[in-house]
C-alpha cells in the first residue's frame, strides 16, 4: 500500500543544544524554537543608498504590536555613505513623527588589533535624558570598503499601554585604524502610548548597504 499522506503536528530537529525546528502555528512554515520560545522572521529591509530604514506596524507586512512581547532587530554589515558617522534609532508613538521621549545610557568597549590599546567608556555626551532626539547606537562607523556595523537591538512589549518601552542594543564596529569597538545602549521610551514604528538612519549621509531584519519572539 502506497503512503500518500503523512500527518504530524511538529517536526523536531535539534541542530544544537537548546534549539529545535518545527512548524509555526499556522502550519505553513518552519520556525526556530529557543528555550524562551519561537523566533519568527517578520520583515527584512535591504539598504541601497537609503536615507532611512523604517519598520511601521501594518505597513508592508510589518507586525509591531501585541502579537509578540519582544521584538529583535538584527543589523548585518550596515555601511554608511559618509565617514565617521553614528548609526541612530528613534521610535514613533502615534502620529507620523519619530520623536518618542527617551532616557538612555551608552558605553563603549574598545580593543586594537595590536593589543596595544583598550578601554571601557561611559559616553555621557551620547545618552539622552527625556529627549525626543535620535539615539546613537554607534559612535564612529566608517565608510571604508571593509568597514560596517553589525549587531542587534531588543524592543520589549511595544504595544503596552501600561508600561514604558524598554530597549537594549549591542553593535560592533570595525574601525579603520584597526580596532574593534563595541557599543552598548539601553533605555526606555517614556510613554504609555503604544510604539508602532521604529526608524534607523546615520547621523549624516545615506545608508549605502546592509540589512536590518525584524523578528518576533514568543
Amino acid at each position: 500500500m502506497a503512503l500518500n499522506k503523512l500527518k504530524f503536528n511538529s517536526l523536531n530537529v535539534t541542530p544544537t543544544a537548546g534549539k529545535t525546528i518545527g512548524f509555526n502555528s499556522s502550519a505553513n512554515g518552519l520556525e526556530a524554537t529557543f528555550e524562551g520560545g519561537a523566533m519568527v522572521i517578520i520583515k527584512k529591509l535591504t539598504a541601497s543608498s537609503s536615507s532611512t530604514l523604517s519598520f511601521v506596524d501594518g505597513s508592508s507586512d510589518v507586525v509591531l504590536d501585541s502579537t509578540y512581547k519582544e521584538y529583535l532587530f538584527i543589523f548585518n554589515n550596515v555601511h554608511p555613505v559618509d565617514n565617521s558617522v553614528q548609526f541612530l534609532i528613534n521610535f514613533r508613538d502615534g502620529g507620523t513623527d519619530y520623536d518618542a521621549t527617551k532616557t538612555t545610557t551608552l558605553f563603549t568597549a574598545d580593543h586594537s588589533e595590536a593589543g596595544s590599546s583598550d578601554g571601557l567608556t561611559y559616553v555621557t555626551a551620547q545618552d539622552l535624558a527625556q529627549s525626543t532626539d535620535f539615539q546613537p547606537l554607534t559612535i564612529n562607523t566608517g565608510n571604508r570598503s571593509d568597514e560596517s556595523c553589525s549587531g542587534y537591538l531588543h524592543l520589549f512589549n511595544p504595544a503596552s499601554t501600561t508600561f514604558v518601552k524598554h530597549f537594549m542594543a549591542r553593535i560592533n564596529n570595525y574601525v579603520s585604524n584597526n580596532y574593534s569597538e563595541d557599543t552598548f545602549t539601553a533605555g526606555y521610551c517614556n510613554t504609555t502610548t503604544a510604539i508602532d514604528g521604529v526608524q534607523f538612519k546615520f547621523s549624516s549621509g545615506n545608508i549605502d548597504s546592509g540589512t536590518i531584519t525584524l523578528y518576533g519572539i514568543n
